[in-house]
Protein backbone atom coordinates (compact mmCIF):
# COMPACT_ATOMS: atom_id res chain seq x y z
CA UNK A 1 0.00 0.00 0.00
CA UNK A 2 1.55 3.05 -1.10
CA UNK A 3 0.50 6.95 -1.06
CA UNK A 4 -3.36 7.47 -1.98
CA UNK A 5 -3.28 4.03 -4.32
CA UNK A 6 -5.16 2.20 -1.70
CA UNK A 7 -8.60 4.25 -2.20
CA UNK A 8 -7.92 4.38 -6.27
CA UNK A 9 -9.13 7.16 -7.78
CA UNK A 10 -10.49 8.74 -3.91
CA UNK A 11 -8.86 11.96 -2.85
CA UNK A 12 -6.61 11.36 0.64
CA UNK A 13 -3.88 13.54 1.53
CA UNK A 14 -0.80 11.94 2.28
CA UNK A 15 2.36 13.28 3.82
CA UNK A 16 6.16 11.26 2.99
CA UNK A 17 8.20 11.10 6.15
CA UNK A 18 11.83 11.42 5.24
CA UNK A 19 13.32 10.17 8.60
CA UNK A 20 11.10 7.20 9.05
CA UNK A 21 10.38 6.46 4.73
CA UNK A 22 6.47 5.69 5.35
CA UNK A 23 3.62 8.10 3.91
CA UNK A 24 1.37 9.13 6.08
CA UNK A 25 -2.32 9.26 5.54
CA UNK A 26 -4.86 12.14 6.81
CA UNK A 27 -7.12 9.97 8.88
CA UNK A 28 -10.26 12.83 8.51
CA UNK A 29 -9.96 11.82 4.59
CA UNK A 30 -9.89 8.10 5.26
CA UNK A 31 -13.39 8.16 7.50
CA UNK A 32 -15.00 10.74 5.15
CA UNK A 33 -14.63 7.85 2.08
CA UNK A 34 -14.95 4.69 3.96
CA UNK A 35 -18.77 6.07 5.88
CA UNK A 36 -19.57 8.88 3.84
CA UNK A 37 -19.40 10.89 7.19
CA UNK A 38 -20.41 14.80 6.97
CA UNK A 39 -18.66 15.22 9.74
CA UNK A 40 -15.76 12.90 9.57
CA UNK A 41 -14.25 14.58 12.81
CA UNK A 42 -17.37 13.66 15.15
CA UNK A 43 -17.81 10.37 13.26
CA UNK A 44 -13.72 9.95 15.03
CA UNK A 45 -14.60 11.16 18.01
CA UNK A 46 -17.54 8.59 18.61
CA UNK A 47 -14.96 5.98 17.12
CA UNK A 48 -12.75 6.17 19.89
CA UNK A 49 -15.18 6.33 22.39
CA UNK A 50 -16.41 2.50 20.93
CA UNK A 51 -13.32 1.41 20.54
CA UNK A 52 -11.56 1.63 23.99
CA UNK A 53 -8.15 -0.12 22.57
CA UNK A 54 -8.17 2.38 19.45
CA UNK A 55 -8.25 4.83 21.89
CA UNK A 56 -5.11 4.07 24.26
CA UNK A 57 -2.89 3.84 21.24
CA UNK A 58 -4.59 7.02 19.21
CA UNK A 59 -1.36 9.68 20.49
CA UNK A 60 1.07 6.66 19.53
CA UNK A 61 -0.07 6.23 15.40
CA UNK A 62 -1.79 9.52 14.68
CA UNK A 63 0.61 12.59 15.21
CA UNK A 64 -0.40 15.73 13.78
CA UNK A 65 1.30 16.70 10.69
CA UNK A 66 1.05 19.81 9.12
CA UNK A 67 -0.83 19.21 5.81
CA UNK A 68 -2.36 21.35 3.51
CA UNK A 69 -5.72 22.64 2.92
CA UNK A 70 -8.36 24.95 1.51
CA UNK A 71 -7.50 27.49 4.60
CA UNK A 72 -3.70 27.04 4.57
CA UNK A 73 -1.65 24.99 6.25
CA UNK A 74 -3.28 23.12 8.97
CA UNK A 75 -2.11 20.35 11.93
CA UNK A 76 -4.33 17.33 11.09
CA UNK A 77 -4.13 13.79 12.80
CA UNK A 78 -2.35 11.26 10.27
CA UNK A 79 -1.37 7.80 10.65
CA UNK A 80 1.08 5.13 8.94
CA UNK A 81 -0.24 1.93 7.05
CA UNK A 82 -0.03 0.13 10.02
CA UNK A 83 -1.85 2.80 12.11
CA UNK A 84 -4.58 3.37 9.20
CA UNK A 85 -5.06 -0.71 9.19
CA UNK A 86 -6.12 -0.62 13.08
CA UNK A 87 -8.39 2.31 12.12
CA UNK A 88 -10.37 0.73 9.51
CA UNK A 89 -10.62 -2.32 11.59
CA UNK A 90 -12.84 -0.36 13.88
CA UNK A 91 -14.91 1.08 11.65
CA UNK A 92 -18.19 -0.58 11.02
CA UNK A 93 -19.01 0.26 7.36
CA UNK A 94 -20.24 -2.09 4.00
CA UNK A 95 -17.10 -0.01 2.29
CA UNK A 96 -14.26 -1.11 4.93
CA UNK A 97 -15.29 -4.52 4.61
CA UNK A 98 -12.56 -5.31 1.91
CA UNK A 99 -10.36 -3.61 4.07
CA UNK A 100 -10.92 -6.38 6.83
CA UNK A 101 -11.06 -9.15 3.73
CA UNK A 102 -7.62 -8.33 2.66
CA UNK A 103 -6.21 -7.98 6.68
CA UNK A 104 -7.69 -11.32 7.67
CA UNK A 105 -5.94 -12.91 4.12
CA UNK A 106 -2.80 -11.46 4.81
CA UNK A 107 -2.79 -12.66 8.46
CA UNK A 108 -3.85 -16.10 7.12
CA UNK A 109 -0.89 -16.32 4.83
CA UNK A 110 1.51 -14.83 7.41
CA UNK A 111 0.97 -18.06 9.80
CA UNK A 112 1.01 -20.34 6.93
CA UNK A 113 4.74 -18.98 6.04
CA UNK A 114 5.84 -18.89 10.08
CA UNK A 115 4.52 -22.58 9.32
CA UNK A 116 6.46 -23.65 5.98
CA UNK A 117 8.85 -20.77 5.31
CA UNK A 118 9.29 -21.81 1.91
CA UNK A 119 5.66 -20.67 1.07
CA UNK A 120 6.95 -16.73 1.69
CA UNK A 121 9.95 -17.52 -0.61
CA UNK A 122 7.35 -18.88 -3.37
CA UNK A 123 5.14 -15.52 -2.91
CA UNK A 124 8.03 -13.48 -3.43
CA UNK A 125 9.17 -14.86 -6.40
CA UNK A 126 5.67 -14.71 -8.10
CA UNK A 127 5.01 -11.22 -6.75
CA UNK A 128 8.13 -10.23 -9.05
CA UNK A 129 6.80 -12.09 -11.22
CA UNK A 130 3.83 -10.48 -11.61
CA UNK A 131 5.49 -6.68 -11.58
CA UNK A 132 7.20 -8.01 -14.65
CA UNK A 133 10.87 -8.92 -13.35
CA UNK A 134 12.44 -11.84 -15.60
CA UNK A 135 13.92 -14.41 -14.17
CA UNK A 136 17.52 -13.95 -14.48
CA UNK A 137 16.54 -10.88 -12.39
CA UNK A 138 14.56 -12.22 -9.89
CA UNK A 139 17.21 -15.15 -9.00
CA UNK A 140 19.65 -12.76 -8.59
CA UNK A 141 17.03 -10.50 -6.07
CA UNK A 142 16.63 -13.72 -4.25
CA UNK A 143 20.08 -14.35 -3.62
CA UNK A 144 20.18 -10.70 -2.38
CA UNK A 145 17.70 -11.08 0.07
CA UNK A 146 19.59 -14.62 1.48
CA UNK A 147 22.53 -12.71 1.75
CA UNK A 148 20.95 -9.86 3.50
CA UNK A 149 19.23 -12.03 6.18
CA UNK A 150 22.34 -13.87 7.01
CA UNK A 151 24.35 -10.42 7.05
CA UNK A 152 21.32 -9.61 9.61
CA UNK A 153 21.76 -12.51 12.04
CA UNK A 154 25.37 -12.31 12.27
CA UNK A 155 24.63 -8.63 13.23
CA UNK A 156 22.14 -10.04 15.72
CA UNK A 157 24.24 -12.30 17.19
CA UNK A 158 26.90 -10.05 17.47
CA UNK A 159 24.90 -7.41 20.51
CA UNK A 160 24.39 -5.13 17.45
CA UNK A 161 20.45 -3.66 17.89
CA UNK A 162 17.74 -4.06 15.22
CA UNK A 163 16.43 -1.01 13.14
CA UNK A 164 18.10 1.94 13.68
CA UNK A 165 21.68 0.14 14.13
CA UNK A 166 21.38 -2.37 11.60
CA UNK A 167 20.14 1.30 9.12
CA UNK A 168 23.39 2.74 10.43
CA UNK A 169 25.69 -0.48 9.50
CA UNK A 170 23.60 -0.70 5.96
CA UNK A 171 24.37 2.57 5.19
CA UNK A 172 28.44 2.39 6.15
CA UNK A 173 28.21 -0.56 3.82
CA UNK A 174 26.39 1.46 0.98
CA UNK A 175 28.31 4.23 1.20
CA UNK A 176 32.04 2.39 0.85
CA UNK A 177 30.24 0.48 -2.31
CA UNK A 178 29.08 3.00 -3.73
CA UNK A 179 29.84 6.02 -2.82
CA UNK A 180 25.98 6.86 -1.60
CA UNK A 181 24.33 6.00 1.34
CA UNK A 182 20.79 4.27 0.23
CA UNK A 183 18.98 7.60 1.19
CA UNK A 184 21.45 9.14 -1.60
CA UNK A 185 21.39 6.59 -4.20
CA UNK A 186 17.20 6.41 -3.93
CA UNK A 187 17.47 10.06 -4.48
CA UNK A 188 19.64 9.22 -7.41
CA UNK A 189 17.06 7.02 -8.62
CA UNK A 190 14.10 9.61 -7.66
CA UNK A 191 12.73 7.05 -5.20
CA UNK A 192 10.61 7.51 -1.86
CA UNK A 193 8.79 4.78 -0.40
CA UNK A 194 10.23 1.92 -2.95
CA UNK A 195 12.66 -0.76 -2.18
CA UNK A 196 16.12 0.77 -3.50
CA UNK A 197 17.12 -2.75 -4.36
CA UNK A 198 13.95 -3.64 -6.82
CA UNK A 199 14.99 -0.73 -9.00
CA UNK A 200 18.90 -1.81 -9.43
CA UNK A 201 20.10 -3.38 -12.85
CA UNK A 202 22.57 -6.65 -12.76
CA UNK A 203 25.48 -5.20 -12.00
CA UNK A 204 24.21 -2.42 -9.36
CA UNK A 205 22.37 -5.55 -7.37
CA UNK A 206 26.02 -7.86 -7.85
CA UNK A 207 27.87 -5.05 -6.02
CA UNK A 208 25.62 -4.52 -3.44
CA UNK A 209 25.57 -8.40 -2.75
CA UNK A 210 29.30 -8.37 -2.71
CA UNK A 211 29.17 -5.73 -0.11
CA UNK A 212 27.13 -7.42 2.31
CA UNK A 213 28.67 -10.58 1.87
CA UNK A 214 32.10 -9.74 2.30
CA UNK A 215 30.81 -7.69 5.43
CA UNK A 216 29.40 -11.33 6.44
CA UNK A 217 32.74 -13.23 5.66
CA UNK A 218 34.72 -10.58 7.54
CA UNK A 219 32.62 -10.48 10.71
CA UNK A 220 32.83 -14.62 10.57
CA UNK A 221 36.84 -14.02 11.12
CA UNK A 222 37.41 -11.38 13.14
CA UNK A 223 34.00 -11.76 15.05
CA UNK A 224 33.52 -8.60 16.10
CA UNK A 225 31.24 -7.27 19.52
CA UNK A 226 29.03 -4.62 19.66
CA UNK A 227 27.71 -1.52 17.21
CA UNK A 228 31.22 0.25 17.17
CA UNK A 229 33.40 -2.63 16.05
CA UNK A 230 30.45 -3.95 13.53
CA UNK A 231 30.78 -0.48 11.87
CA UNK A 232 34.31 -0.34 11.25
CA UNK A 233 34.29 -4.18 10.05
CA UNK A 234 31.00 -2.57 7.64
CA UNK A 235 33.46 -0.01 6.48
CA UNK A 236 35.86 -3.00 5.63
CA UNK A 237 33.37 -5.43 3.47
CA UNK A 238 31.72 -2.27 1.66
CA UNK A 239 35.18 -1.32 0.44
CA UNK A 240 35.84 -4.87 -0.95
CA UNK A 241 33.10 -4.47 -3.17
CA UNK A 242 33.94 -0.37 -3.77
CA UNK A 243 37.36 -1.13 -5.02
CA UNK A 244 35.95 -3.80 -7.47
CA UNK A 245 33.53 -1.76 -8.69
CA UNK A 246 35.99 1.27 -9.21
CA UNK A 247 38.47 -1.74 -11.11
CA UNK A 248 35.10 -2.45 -13.55
CA UNK A 249 34.52 0.82 -14.31
CA UNK A 250 37.99 2.08 -15.31
CA UNK A 251 38.19 -1.12 -17.71
CA UNK A 252 34.82 -0.17 -19.36
CA UNK A 253 34.74 2.82 -19.19
CA UNK A 254 31.42 3.22 -17.72
CA UNK A 255 29.46 3.95 -14.09
CA UNK A 256 27.87 1.10 -12.48
CA UNK A 257 25.50 3.70 -10.52
CA UNK A 258 22.14 4.09 -12.70
CA UNK A 259 19.55 6.59 -12.31
CA UNK A 260 17.03 4.68 -14.19
CA UNK A 261 14.31 2.37 -13.30
CA UNK A 262 15.59 -1.12 -13.81
CA UNK A 263 12.00 -2.56 -14.49
CA UNK A 264 11.55 0.49 -16.39
CA UNK A 265 14.35 -0.12 -18.65
CA UNK A 266 14.01 -3.84 -19.24
CA UNK A 267 10.55 -3.46 -20.47
CA UNK A 268 11.90 -0.78 -22.72
CA UNK A 269 14.31 -3.18 -24.26
CA UNK A 270 11.66 -6.15 -24.61
CA UNK A 271 9.25 -2.86 -26.05
CA UNK A 272 12.35 -2.05 -28.53
CA UNK A 273 13.57 -5.81 -29.41
CA UNK A 274 9.60 -6.90 -29.96
CA UNK A 275 9.40 -3.66 -32.37
CA UNK A 276 12.76 -4.86 -34.54
CA UNK A 277 11.62 -8.63 -34.96
CA UNK A 278 8.55 -7.26 -36.67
Amino acid sequence: MSNIKLFENKKVRSIWNEEEQKWYFVIEDVVSILTDSKDPKQYIKRMRQRDEELAKGWVQFVPTLVVNTAGGKQGMGCANTKGLLRIIQSIPSPKAEPFKLWLAQVGSDRIDEIENPELATQRTRELYKLKGYPEDWIEKRMRSIAIREELTEEWKNRDVKEQKEYSILTAEISKATFGLTPSQYKKVKGLKSQNLRDHMNDLELIFSMLGEASTTAIIKTKNPKGFIQNKVVAKQGGKVAGDARKALEIKTGEKVISKNNYLSEAKKSEQLNKGKQK
